[in-house]
């Protein structure tokens, strides 16, 4: 095992998920390994996306966005879940005096997102938008500057994760907001992902270092050893559905959602937008969107349940 070296990567924005709570697991994985272990956060997204594509991490704690990418498009082997909020989803939020009411109010309109690789703040938003033009997309570097571009009148709707919503509402006062949309399903929750450059034969001495990391140490630094991989098929397919429109990974992709107007088809694939009536039992979610997860369903704004490129 001499002369193993290992980097484990994350996205690290704020308090939340500071570099810190992983130093003891840092600390743990180099004795049992014997090997230089490096920590190396990214301060978002887009950042991370790039450390996946060259393979700089050998292992990944990555939210379910990442994760999707990480298994679909390089390669990366889940390992253990990470500790999730039960129930997170994606929202979209506008000022609370705001005359929007519905998603296709937002036609024409400039709405903040999260970086390409977010599940709630990029890659739902855009699904559930798909078929309509926007006046902009305006990509925010994290989820508060989402809410901060809305309260300035930036962004005229914003998308975010319901729980970084309400972490982060009250420290924008006197802004107000209120939810327009509430995506009903549930993001599954991240994955700690091995890189496939990374040998076979130490890839399984490290799945089994984690298997018995002590569980103090495994919960401060966020995942779970003895927990089964969510299933990813669902937001797999709402990423390659995104993926089509605009290819993060790649340069053309940055291009097009700098585009102004900003269209969320494919060419040849757009769709009338249909407006759909909420459920009683949840007025921001639409029935469209009430399928099982594991069942690829039409995005709210489209009347096509086809995926362009989905599996």
């Amino acid at each position: 095992m001499q002369g193993i070296q290992l980097t484990i990567g994350t996205v690290s924005y704020g308090a939340t998920n500071s570099p810190k709570r992983y130093d003891r697991f840092q600390r743990y994985l180099a004795e049992k390994l014997q090997a230089v272990v490096q920590f190396e956060p990214a301060f978002n997204e887009r950042k991370a996306l790039e450390r996946l594509k060259s393979q700089a991490w050998s292992l990944v704690f990555a939210p379910p966005g990442l994760a999707a990418i990480a298994m679909t498009q390089y390669q990366y082997t889940p390992l253990f879940p990470l500790i999730g909020v039960n129930n997170l989803r994606s929202v979209l939020i506008v000022q609370k005096d705001s005359s929007h009411s519905d998603l296709q109010s937002l036609a024409g309109k400039r709405l903040a997102i999260g970086q390409p690789g977010s599940a709630t703040g990029y890659y739902f938003p855009i699904f559930n938008l798909y078929g309509l033009t926007l006046k902009e997309l305006f990509v925010t570097p994290t989820p508060k500057a989402v809410l901060e571009a809305v309260a300035q009148g930036q962004a005229d709707a914003g998308a975010v994760s319901l729980e970084e919503f309400n972490l982060y509402k009250a420290q924008l006062s006197p802004a107000e907001f209120r939810i327009l949309y509430n995506d009903p399903h549930k993001v599954p929750a991240g994955v700690v992902l091995v890189s496939p450059s990374v040998d076979l034969t130490l890839q399984e001495s490290v799945r089994k270092v984690l298997s018995e990391t002590p569980s103090v140490i495994a919960e401060e630094a966020g995942f779970v050893p003895t927990g089964s991989i969510p299933d990813y098929q669902y937001m797999i397919s709402v990423v390659d559905r995104v993926r089509s429109i605009f290819p993060a990974d790649r340069d053309e992709g940055t291009a097009l959602l700098a585009q102004k107007p900003v269209r969320l088809f494919t060419s040849g694939n757009q769709t009338a937008p249909q407006v759909v009536s909420p459920s009683p039992e949840s007025r921001t979610a639409s029935p469209a969107s009430e399928a099982p997860a594991s069942e690829p369903v039409a995005s709210p704004t489209a009347n096509s349940s086809p995926y362009p490129g989905s599996p």
